[in-house]
């Protein structure tokens, strides 16, 4: 079984889109099983879940909880040997969803290959010659970062082992960002990291329309080094753009 773990909060714009890829054949084919793991959202994001065949878990406490936590809570309840995480506003390269999970677990078959990661892109119809050219020198530094053996998988697209998941602790709840690439640095201790360039997830541009790429990236790096550095990130909160 494959559980597709979606964190989502007040994401009642993008969420059906990014579940409606999971068709009822495709559910079936793959043994697939659908969670999303909502962050308290106070939109109709629960009401548009609720029209796919998939688990929710809902965090009720007051205080915030991050994306991080949102994805080990997903995981708990998962039933599957593999996780795939995708945030609530990605969506697969043509639709071409079989292709992509077939190509997926071929990379996963050997026993020392522990997650698959893949390119990111704005979606097509939104995407600008910026974005397109900003996204491709992204895609290589991450990909990069995977050959050198310090590991990266953003959160648009991870397919993880299970056990491995658990191997490593999940992800630290408390790093508000930076929380993909501490969790990939630790992945690619314990085992190999596949990052497949010929597969691409497709993302919203709405952060980088508000802040622009200058200050999204810079950042990203201040997030990536703290982590990196001191285990803890450089915000106190990663502000939800909808």
């Amino acid at each position: 079984m494959i559980s597709v773990i979606i964190p989502a909060y007040n994401e009642e714009k993008l969420i059906s889109r990014t579940l409606a890829q999971f068709t009822p054949n495709l559910i079936e084919k793959f043994d697939l099983e659908l969670i999303v793991s909502d962050g308290g959202s106070d939109d109709r994001t629960l009401e548009k879940a609720a029209e796919y065949s998939c688990r929710i878990v809902r965090h009720t406490e007051q205080r915030k909880q991050t994306i991080a936590e949102g994805r080990n809570v997903g995981a708990e309840v998962a039933r599957g040997d593999i996780l795939f995480f995708l945030n609530a506003d990605t969506i697969i390269d043509d639709h071409d969803v079989e292709g992509f999970i077939t190509q997926a677990l071929r990379e996963l078959e050997p026993e020392n290959v522990v997650a698959v990661t893949c390119s990111v892109y704005i979606y097509p119809d939104e995407a600008t010659r910026t974005d397109r050219i900003i996204h491709e020198l992204y895609n290589w530094y991450f990909f990069s970062l995977n050959v050198i053996g310090m590991g990266m998988g953003r959160g648009e697209c991870q397919i993880i082992k299970k056990d491995a998941f658990k191997k490593v602790g999940g992800n630290q709840k408390h790093i508000v960002a930076g929380e993909d690439f501490d969790l990939f640095t630790r992945l690619i201790r314990i085992g190999k990291v596949r990052y497949l360039r010929s597969l691409r997830v497709y993302e919203s541009p709405r952060r980088y329309r508000k802040y622009g790429y200058i200050r999204v990236t810079a950042a990203w790096l201040r997030n990536s080094a703290s982590v990196y550095l001191f285990n803890h990130s450089t915000l106190n909160e990663w502000e939800a753009v909808r």
